[in-house]
């Protein structure tokens, strides 16, 4: 069965801060936030990220009712900057990888991006510890401009960061 991609709502802060958290905790690696940062947030806080607005959405993945991925556009607000967008905080839970749900979910983010005006370049960054997500995104056509050595602190290893880049 494959699975439901939709816009996040606010009904939809429950099911993504249980999913945000988990990400954040079995992957520390991947995200800029910790999971003890973002467990400071409150629900309210939480909610009101998720209601779609020029500049950022939030997409989830679900099989039957249940939120098994997730993934989020931020578009630059600067004049100079706003022909492009950053995606961030893409996870998919383990039980449910394996079986394309990343690829639906970044392809459907693709196309919403490719839907707004003016908007030409996606930009994402991960570590070089996610391999499995690197290539995805190359699959999906993002290409690799940058490498930064040191960039992120997991504990006492120092972490490089990839930075990629989809022209729409």
């Amino acid at each position: 069965m494959p699975p439901i991609i939709r816009l996040l709502q606010v009904g939809d802060a429950a099911p993504y801060r249980a999913l945000r958290l988990r990400a954040l905790t079995e992957d520390p690696a991947a995200y800029l936030t910790s999971a003890e940062e973002y467990a400071q947030r409150s629900p309210d806080e939480i909610a009101a990220r998720l209601g779609a607005t020029e500049q950022a959405f939030t997409l989830g993945a679900f099989l039957k009712t249940e939120l098994i991925g997730m993934a989020t556009l931020i578009r630059l607000e600067r004049r100079k900057q706003r022909h492009r967008a950053d995606v961030v905080s893409v996870y998919v839970a383990p039980e449910a990888r394996g079986q394309g749900v990343a690829a639906e979910l970044i392809q459907s983010l693709i196309d919403q991006a490719r839907q707004q005006k003016g908007l030409e370049v996606l930009g994402l960054s991960v570590t070089e510890t996610q391999v499995a997500a690197r290539r995805l995104y190359e699959k999906l056509g993002f290409e690799l401009w940058g490498v930064q050595a040191n960039a992120l602190r997991q504990g006492e290893a120092a972490l490089t960061e990839l930075h990629l880049q989809l022209r729409l």
